[in-house]
């Protein structure tokens, strides 16, 4: 026997080779898993890859915990990328997250939960999101995983905003965008921030120029990682420009280098929809609505912006229809406008309450009778000006009842 050569113990070389084996193919098993993961996503074959994820489950354990916690993580995201709403999203990860519970996978749990509240929020569920969201938020301060609190804080705040509390959405966002600034954050997840950040700046504070700003950050990082969110990003864009009245620039964004891609049915939509809009036709507007509603219909921004643009666009042709005359039939504005006259006369009366039409409706007649601008009462301004002088001379009673206690 050669000098320094160590004598190995029985059976310990197929040991370790064994050993060795069998995590380079539990690795490799991984990788196949993952490209067959992937080609099922390609071709939306959701109930295959839903099995997949389950009868895979056992392989998992062969490897790190921070491993298994990737793969598990990115298959569900393969699954629930391809928006299938088949029904079985929320159950698929309630039953991985039991699995995980059940193995201690404790970062892994934390991951498919804060996932699973995103889920909630797609199928408004909101109220068990917001159960779940904060029971997760309280977990992950105490470990200080500020990667999942920001992705938690993110769907927090859509669902707050779903359910009209603008108030805390808007504090579960600055939340969300504080605790970025300390970590790497992902294009993806930056985009995603950016586009909440353009909605609350949209529906909350109408800074739409601000909003527009977010909405093109959003769009150039989901079109970056080649995000589909990247059209919904470009479709806020095109309704910011609208609503600031500068519905002529539509054009030249969807022309632009990183918009054309994007081009189609959607884009057609708002360039219609920004037409109309500008030469202030407002049957042609509600048509184009109705026409495209499929593209709009699962968008509740959109949904809601729109009606808006409607409800301005028929506010200025009823003022455009109406200022030529001191008394005229409802009956007859709705025939100039083309709209039901219902609809008109409810109108009407909602601009009348407003403050932006002087006059009032007869229901008796169906008589629209405007007043002259000269005819405005001017009894509250009177009033308010008294309050307003009486309250001066109170302060200086006041002030000169303190000067002479003081001297005597």
């Amino acid at each position: 026997m050669a000098a320094g050569t160590a004598v190995l113990p029985p059976g310990s070389s197929s040991s370790n080779s064994g050993g060795g084996g069998s995590s380079l193919g539990s690795e490799l098993s991984l990788d196949q898993i993952l490209l067959d993961a992937k080609d099922m996503a390609d071709r939306k074959d959701h109930e295959n890859l839903r099995q997949l994820i389950i009868d895979n489950r056992p392989k998992l354990l062969l490897v790190s915990k921070a491993k298994a916690a990737k793969m598990v993580r990115t298959l569900i995201d393969l699954y629930l990328d391809m928006e299938a709403r088949t029904g079985n999203e929320i159950q698929l990860c309630k039953d991985c997250i039991e699995w995980a519970r059940n193995e201690k996978r404790i970062f892994l749990r934390q991951n498919l939960q804060a996932r699973l509240v995103e889920l909630y929020f797609t199928f408004g569920q909101y109220q068990d999101g917001i159960d779940l969201s904060a029971k997760l938020l309280d977990e992950l301060k105490k470990v200080d995983d500020k990667s999942l609190l920001v992705e938690v804080f993110l769907h927090e705040s859509r669902i707050f905003h779903a359910l009209h509390n603008l108030s805390k959405a808007r504090a579960s966002l600055t939340s969300a965008r504080t605790t970025v600034t300390t970590i790497y954050c992902p294009p993806k997840l930056q985009a995603h921030l950016d586009l909440m950040s353009g909605i609350i700046h949209a529906s909350e504070e109408k800074d739409f120029k601000t909003a527009y700003s977010y909405f093109y950050e959003a769009f150039e990082g989901f079109d970056s990682v080649s995000s589909s969110h990247a059209l919904r990003a470009l479709k806020y864009m095109l309704l910011c420009k609208i609503i600031m009245n500068q519905a002529e620039e539509v054009k030249s964004i969807v022309s632009g280098k990183l918009a054309l891609k994007y081009n189609g049915r959607d884009v057609d939509a708002l360039k219609n929809i920004a037409t109309s809009y500008h030469e202030k036709q407002l049957l042609v507007y509600k048509n184009y609505v109705q026409e495209y509603a499929d593209v709009f219909q699962n968008d509740s921004t959109m949904v809601r912006q729109l009606k808006k643009l409607y409800d301005r666009l028929m506010e200025q042709n009823l003022c455009r229809v109406v200022r030529p005359y001191s008394t005229v039939h409802v009956s007859k504005v709705a025939q100039l406008i083309e709209l039901p006259e219902a609809d008109v006369e409810k109108k009407l009366s909602q601009m009348i309450l407003d403050g932006l039409l002087r006059g009032t409706i007869d229901q008796g007649s169906g008589v629209l009778e405007l007043f002259q601008v000269d005819d405005k009462d001017k009894t509250y301004e009177g009033i308010l000006e008294t309050i307003q002088n009486l309250e001066k001379v109170m302060n200086c009673l006041y002030e000169k009842s303190n000067k002479l206690t003081y001297l005597n």
